[in-house]
């Protein structure tokens, strides 16, 4: 039998498993990562932490598994789309304009950077149709940007190597300086016919990005699934506890990842006809959400990232729609709530999580009032839910969140109807996405959901209920850790292609159906989220007249 590790790098830590080559969870372990949020809009990371926790993680799952060095094939490496900064002898330099100097990571929720992004979007350069149709300020030409304009002396003069994080991990392991077609792709600009385009670099004022053929940023492009360099190198082999030469993929971002991970699940249901992969729409959903689709052709949508050729399945387009805040938000509302501190009581003394407890809550409040779904406690109590900006389809981060229908309740109840509330403006938000995208020519007929919030039922029927589509949610719940060890068991042939490792590795899923009775309710009120967005809008036009 042989093994490989899947190693996710996300928001707050570094998680670990060992698979076998069955697809097969044999251990897990994960080290929690500091974040720096030394002012607003500001949050860091530091990479050298960050390797320490893969080294624990890689080491745990190991010996937790029983399993050799000798049996470890392949390992995958994933991670948030962070931008990592290094000198020229591959040190840490700091991203921070004073203090924290172990910081060399500005993170990927990261908003410093928007004067920056204004400054991109305005050139309207012909490649920013890549990017929705104009540029996010989770992307790394604004934050790159940004170090120019603001730590010229103290970092951008100094910097040897600009890497997404999944890369800077793959350079960690190998030596390889290897950039990954999905991080380039997806978040730095690269595109299928021009590459990194040297004309957008020199008009947005990186113009020294260009030199020597874009070495500081990767001119040694591969797609995810291909060996990354000779694999370990006998350092890292000797920090990780492994062989040297272990097979190391090139690496790949966490949604993408995750949606080779979940994909090629096959729903127990057999009633259901699969569609094609070009059908499947991912949900990665966690702290923020991403929604990943797939196509055979270049799909261009307003406010939607991409396309990105081979950024997840090679030969395939990818297109990505997100909400910057979503697990998030939901632990926003709940814990600033008035009420939030007793209902934690409430569901701590029922061994419960406090989801679970205002699920409950929320069944109880519809029977009282005689409603035949609870989906109707917020007739009068709507959400927008861009309180962090949105992502898509408006690609417009200046939007703030919204609540129409407030009272004076402030008990448990009321917290549970909140709870609710915005829930269901997620669902909503994520149907917006769909129905764009579906304007443009995809085809989104089937969800899989993976991350966090696949355990949260009252997400995942809500959203089968606000789209009108049926939801996949995988048996497997580390779906990101299992797309980064099929990128393991590609690299290490165990198949010979990406796609055939996820048919043999991915296992199967159970599946939610939208509810009938509740779909002219959910049309209503989507119908009132979209006034929502008008209202804002018009808001703002008043006070800026």
């Amino acid at each position: 039998m042989r093994y490989f590790i899947g190693v996710d790098v996300g928001t707050g830590s570094v998680r670990a498993a060992l698979f076998n080559q069955d697809g097969k969870l044999v251990a897990t372990a994960s080290k929690e990562i500091r974040i720096w949020n030394p002012k607003p809009d500001y949050y860091q990371q530091s990479s050298e932490e960050i390797w320490l926790a893969v080294i624990y993680t890689i080491k745990t799952v190991c010996d937790t598994g029983g399993v050799g060095k000798e049996d470890v094939g392949g390992i995958g490496f994933d991670a948030t789309c962070s931008l990592v900064i290094r000198d020229k002898e591959g040190k840490p330099l700091s991203v921070c304009p004073e203090g924290t100097a172990e910081c060399d990571i500005i993170m990927w929720m990261d908003h410093r950077a928007s004067e920056e992004t204004n400054i991109i979007n305005a050139t309207k350069h012909d490649v920013l149709k890549y990017t929705g149709g104009g540029i996010s300020v989770e992307m790394e030409p604004p934050k790159l940007l940004w170090l120019k304009r603001n730590l010229r002396e103290k970092c951008w003069d100094k910097a040897g190597h600009m890497f997404d994080l999944c890369d800077f991990l793959t350079w960690r392991a190998t030596g390889s300086l290897i950039r990954s077609v999905c991080s380039v792709s997806a978040k730095w600009t690269y595109t299928k016919d021009k590459q990194f385009d040297p004309k957008f670099y020199k008009l947005i004022g990186l113009e020294d990005l260009c030199e020597n053929n874009f070495e500081k940023i990767g001119n040694d492009i591969q797609p995810q699934g291909k060996p990354c360099g000779s694999g370990l190198t006998q350092h890292a082999a000797d920090e990780l506890g492994l062989k040297l030469g272990t097979a190391v993929s090139v690496g790949m971002i966490d949604a993408h990842c995750a949606t080779i991970g979940c994909l090629g699940c096959i729903p127990k249901d057999s009633s259901i006809t699969l569609p094609p992969l070009t059908s499947r729409v991912a949900m990665i959903s966690g702290t923020s959400t991403c929604h990943m689709q797939l196509s055979k052709e270049a799909i261009f949508v307003p406010g939607v990232w991409g396309p990105n050729w081979s950024a997840i399945v090679p030969g395939f387009w990818s297109a990505e729609g997100g909400q910057s805040a979503a697990g998030k938000l939901m632990d926003f509302v709940i814990e600033t709530h008035s009420s939030y501190q007793d209902a934690l009581k409430q569901a701590t003394d029922r061994n419960q999580h406090i989801t679970d407890y205002l699920y409950e809550l929320l069944e109880k409040e519809a029977r009282n009032q005689g409603l035949t779904s609870m989906a109707e406690l917020t007739k009068e109590f709507h959400m927008w839910p861009d309180f962090h900006g949105n992502r898509s389809p408006l690609a417009d981060h200046t939007l703030k969140g919204m609540i129409s229908g407030l009272t004076l309740r402030s008990d448990d109840v009321g917290l549970a109807i909140l709870y609710l509330a915005t829930v269901q403006a997620l669902a909503y938000s994520t149907n917006h996405i769909l129905t764009e995208m579906r304007k443009s020519g995809h085809s989104p007929d089937i969800l899989y959901v993976c991350g966090g919030l696949r355990k949260n039922k009252l997400y995942i029927q809500t959203h089968a209920d606000a789209t009108g589509l049926p939801v996949v949610v995988p048996d497997e719940k580390e779906s990101v850790l299992l797309g980064a060890a099929i990128l393991g068991a590609t690299a290490a042939g165990l198949h010979p292609t990406i796609q055939s490792c996820m048919d043999n590795m991915c296992g199967s899923g159970e599946i939610t159906l939208p509810t009938k009775q509740d779909i002219q309710y959910h049309k209503k009120k989507y119908q009132v989220f979209l006034e929502m967005y008008a209202d804002q809008r018009k808001y703002r036009d008043l006070m800026t007249q």
